[in-house]
Formats: structure tokens, sequence, C-alpha cells
């Protein structure tokens, strides 16, 4: 499954930014989609995932500042992050992870190791 995030940029602390991940040869709403970012010098972490159903889940640091949804006219995953502090500072990636895994999405989906399939990133800065 090929990825496509994009949407990233330079943007002062308190400001918003609107990424979007896109699966151009598939339905990337039928799978279930994760948003990681890696800082300079930090492992990769988990942000935001939505279930193919729907649910979603947040990381502690960005409930409440950023969304994730699905826009399903434009077969992307969007993640709407508002704001945003110098900390969020990072390359995002969207993962996914297709439907009928063996261990079940709700308890696996802050783990990279639960996605196959990974886009190449989209670069946010927050100026502070």
């Amino acid at each position: 499954v090929q990825l496509q995030a994009c949407g990233g940029g330079l943007v002062q602390a308190g400001g918003s930014l609107t990424l979007s991940c896109a699966a151009p040869e598939r339905t990337i709403s039928m799978f279930n989609v994760g948003w990681f970012r890696r800082a300079p010098g930090k492992e990769r972490e988990f942000v935001a995932a939505i279930r193919w159903s729907g649910e979603t889940y947040y990381a502690d640091s960005v409930k409440g500042r950023f969304t994730i949804s699905k826009d399903n006219a434009k077969n992307t995953v969007v993640l709407q992050m508002n704001s945003l502090k110098p900390e969020d500072t990072a390359v995002y990636l969207c993962a996914v992870r297709p439907r009928g895994q063996a261990t079940a999405f709700s308890t696996t989906y802050h783990s990279r190791t639960s996605y196959p399939y990974w886009g190449q990133g989209t670069q946010v800065t927050v100026s502070s």
C-alpha cells in the first residue's frame, strides 16, 4: 500500500496545520490508520489513530488539540492540528494496518510495529 502524506509546513506557536494521508490506489477508509511523528534525536512516537469503523485514539500530549478524521470524498485521513507548540516539531508519518489482524487494533494502535505500511512523512515546524 503506497501512502502519501502532505500538509506540513512552518507555523508559529498557537497556530494550526492540517495534514492529509492518501492511499491513491486503495480506499483508505477501509484501513486502520495511524499518525506518528519523529522529532530530532527522539524515537518515533504515536500521535493519533482511527479505526476503519471510526473509533479514534490520541496520545495524551495531543489530546484536545489534534483531531483525526476520514474524508471519504477525497479518500484521505486528515490530522487537524490546533494550538501547536514548539515541541510538536517533527516529521509526521502516516501508516496503515489492514483489517482482520490477529491482535485487536484497540490494543495495538499506539505501536509502530502494528503498521506494516508507511508513508514518507511531512515536516512540521512550530516556531516559538
